[in-house]
């Protein structure tokens, strides 16, 4: 029997010396078997609209013009049904609105073998048709190029603009500190005069501003603004003030609440109410004019001694927290209580229309008093704007919070509410997205100074997610397509240029699909010279445009797909 064993296992051995392993089979990747499958195979249920999406990896950018020669303008980004791009003036005081013409606008020029430089001057007004060009600043305000938000129809654009506050004349004291919750300024974070405007994009018209004086607001890459459906959020830093906005089918701003010193829209009337009669009965026992006029100073916001209503929900919740952990809670609680109270709003977010994500930290924090301001601690307050309730408060060290991240990551982008299906690569709904952040997790764990709890701090430094951050290009998906999230990622934030092109490789077959070459071939910069590089694409079409940056200059360069036969990559 023993001697039976050892002959069937020489058997395996030699069988496992004479297997060999085939080669894996490909998808096929013709675009006429697919179409020929789609029409005749029905899609497995659930499956459609990715086999649908699968034909973007047979329609790539596969031409890119580099160095083009546009007007003298900041371009911005497209609209979210494509149709429209705008760009800021170069002054910074009008934005221009283009029509787009389409990724194969270019076609007849490039067939007609016209030289590089005459190709580079034109190609721009053949992509893009200027429509209008709408003038929204004057008396020296100045647009944010960073910050622009559309509305869900693409119809209105908004845009801010802000201007220094002038040293002469001193503005007023309770000009600057209009409630017992106000910031001081300092060099790092000075005040500023702002406006919020709304423009038609189908008209140029300018419908509609708010203005903010004596404040600060953090316009870049939207942090202080956050649009929902047709509510608009605008965190005031200084003023520690949530102001709510409602944006008509007409392009008109309807104020609805402000959220700070108070919740609901009846309780200043309530508090003015009460302090009248206060007033009325102290003016009677006083018989010296100055006192009056004292009294009337101790009447402003700035001294008031009660705590705003938004920051007494907050510490309401903390309190009953507390009171259910027992005696030791409450100990907590009474040793952090001036902490608490001297948290200030940093950023936030909506949620939906009914719930605000709000990021509390220490004033020298909000301030940008800090050189590191994400490794301080934070508070993440969830908050209902109906209820005027406090639903749950997270540290930045909450494991909890991170996995609600990690889970539901689609419900913290609102990357895009305009569409029925929306189609996002994250942590949430996609392997590759998930193994990313992991990755990254995993790095920051194992890395010197680092730990599981850095880690966490770092991942939810993430939080609160700026408005349409995220792009919705289908040749960003990691799903569809395999790339370096070094170079290139979802979110629309300058990235470092590297020497070398940006290769994106089927994710079902690993075979190279494209290209982009996002600088200038073949040219090596200074050594000192950082190099940036920002990417724009298009919501759906095969069309994206990036813009280096070195130093001062800037080069713009387009990447479309072009039906060419001799494979080229680029024109110098």
């Amino acid at each position: 029997m023993i001697d039976s064993m050892q002959d069937d296992n020489n058997e395996w051995n030699v069988n496992d010396q004479n297997r060999t392993f085939g080669a894996r089979r490909l998808p096929n990747q013709n675009i006429v078997w697919k179409l020929r499958q789609r029409q005749c195979c029905p899609a497995t249920p659930g499956t459609n609209w990715y086999q649908t999406r699968s034909f973007y990896q047979n329609i790539c950018p596969n031409f890119t013009v580099v160095d083009v020669e546009k007007r003298l303008c900041f371009m911005r980004k497209f609209s979210p049904d494509g149709n429209s791009f705008i760009a800021f003036s170069l002054d910074q005081k009008s934005i221009e609105i283009y029509q787009f013409q389409g990724p194969s606008a270019a076609e007849s020029l490039l067939r007609s073998k016209i030289d590089s430089t005459l190709l580079r001057s034109k190609i721009f007004d053949i992509f893009f048709k200027r429509k209008f060009i709408t003038t929204i600043t004057s008396q020296g305000e100045l647009l944010n190029r960073e910050c622009s938000l559309y509305t869900d129809d693409s119809r209105y654009v908004i845009v801010c603009s802000a201007i220094a506050v002038p040293e002469e004349p001193t503005p007023y004291f309770y000009d600057i500190y209009r409630n017992n919750e106000s910031v001081f300024p300092n060099v790092r974070s000075p005040l500023e005069h702002y406006s919020i405007h709304i423009v038609d994009l189908y008209t140029g018209q300018h419908c509609d501003k708010r203005s903010f004086r004596f404040d600060k607001i953090y316009l870049s890459h939207n942090q202080g603004l956050y649009l929902y459906n047709n509510t608009l959020a605008v965190l005031s830093v200084q003023q520690q003030t949530i102001h709510i906005f409602q944006i008509t089918k007409y392009g008109l701003f309807i104020d609805i609440r402000t959220i700070g010193r108070f919740c609901f829209d009846d309780d200043e009337l309530a508090l003015s109410a009460l302090s009248g009669n206060i007033t009325g009965n102290i003016h009677l026992q006083m018989a010296n004019g100055s006192e009056a006029i004292h009294h009337s100073d101790r009447t402003r916001p700035f001294c008031d001694t009660a705590i705003n209503s938004l920051k007494h929900r907050l510490l309401t919740y903390l309190w009953k927290n507390a009171y259910n952990e027992g005696p030791e809670g409450l100990r907590r609680f009474y040793k952090h209580y001036m902490y608490f109270c001297s948290l200030r709003m940093w950023k936030m977010q909506m949620l939906d229309e009914e719930h605000l994500l709000i990021k509390y930290a220490n004033e020298d924090v909000v301030t940008m008093r800090v050189m590191d301001p994400n490794a301080q601690p934070s508070l993440f307050v969830i908050y209902n704007i109906k209820s005027t309730k406090v639903i749950a408060v997270f540290e930045n060290t909450s494991e909890l919070l991170l996995r609600l991240f990690e889970e539901f990551c689609d419900q913290f982008r609102n990357a895009q509410l305009h569409l029925p299906m929306p189609f996002t690569s994250s942590a949430s709904n996609n392997l590759h997205a998930r193994q990313l952040l992991r990755r990254f997790k995993d790095t920051i764990v194992s890395a010197k100074y680092g730990g599981h709890i850095e880690a966490v701090k770092r991942l939810l430094a993430q939080l609160p997610i700026s408005a349409q951050s995220f792009s919705s290009s289908p040749y960003l998906d990691l799903s569809l397509f395999s790339y370096d999230d070094k170079w290139i990622s979802q979110l629309e934030r300058p990235k470092p240029c590297g020497d070398h092109p940006i290769k994106f490789f089927g994710r079902d077959s690993g075979l190279l699909k494209f290209k982009i070459f996002p600088g200038l071939p073949d040219v090596q910069s200074a050594p000192l010279a950082r190099r940036l590089v920002a990417f724009t694409f298009h919501p759906f079409y095969p069309f994206a445009i990036s813009v280096q940056r070195t130093n001062i200059d800037y080069i713009v360069n387009f990447h479309f797909r072009h039906n060419c036969k001799d494979n080229k990559d680029y024109i110098v």
